[in-house]
C-alpha cells in the first residue's frame, strides 16, 4: 500500500532553484500545507519542528539523515541540535518567507523521523 498523502505528495517533489523574484507563500497556504504535516508550526516566519530522540545515538543519526536531504535538495534548514532533540526550522532567505521548497524538504524530513532511527 502507498501513501497518497498530502505529505507524501510533497516528500516527493523536488526543490528547484530559488534566488528570489517569486512570492512567499501567503499565511493560507503556509497553514494549508502545515495541515499535513504534524507537529510542525509557524513561528517568527519559520516553519519549524522540534523532534526528541531516545538517545544522542540516533539525535546525530537523525542530523546526518536531515543534512543529507538538504545536501540532494540544495536547501537548508537551521538546526538546533542537544542531546535527545533537534529543531528543524526552514524559511527561504532569498524571498524573505516561506516557499514550497521549505514544505518539500519538512516533508522529506517528516519521514526520516517517522521512520524511526534504531538504537
Amino acid at each position: 500500500m502507498t501513501d497518497s498523502s498530502p505529505a507524501c505528495d510533497l516528500a516527493n517533489k523536488k526543490c528547484k532553484p530559488c534566488e528570489g523574484g517569486v512570492s512567499p507563500l501567503t499565511e493560507a497556504e503556509i497553514r494549508k500545507h502545515l495541515a499535513t504535516l504534524p507537529g510542525w508550526e509557524f513561528v517568527n516566519g519559520e516553519i519549524a519542528k522540534t523532534y526528541a530522540f531516545k538517545n544522542y545515538y540516533q539525535t546525530m543519526a537523525f542530523v546526518n539523515a536531515t543534512a543529507w536531504v538538504s545536501h540532494t535538495e540544495n536547501h537548508h534548514p537551521d538546526l538546533e541540535v542537544g542531546y535527545n532533540k533537534c529543531r528543524v526550522r526552514y524559511s527561504t532567505h532569498a524571498i524573505g518567507g516561506i516557499s514550497e521548497n521549505d514544505f518539500i524538504c519538512a516533508a522529506k524530513v517528516e519521514q526520516i523521523g517517522r521512520e524511526g532511527l534504531g538504537d
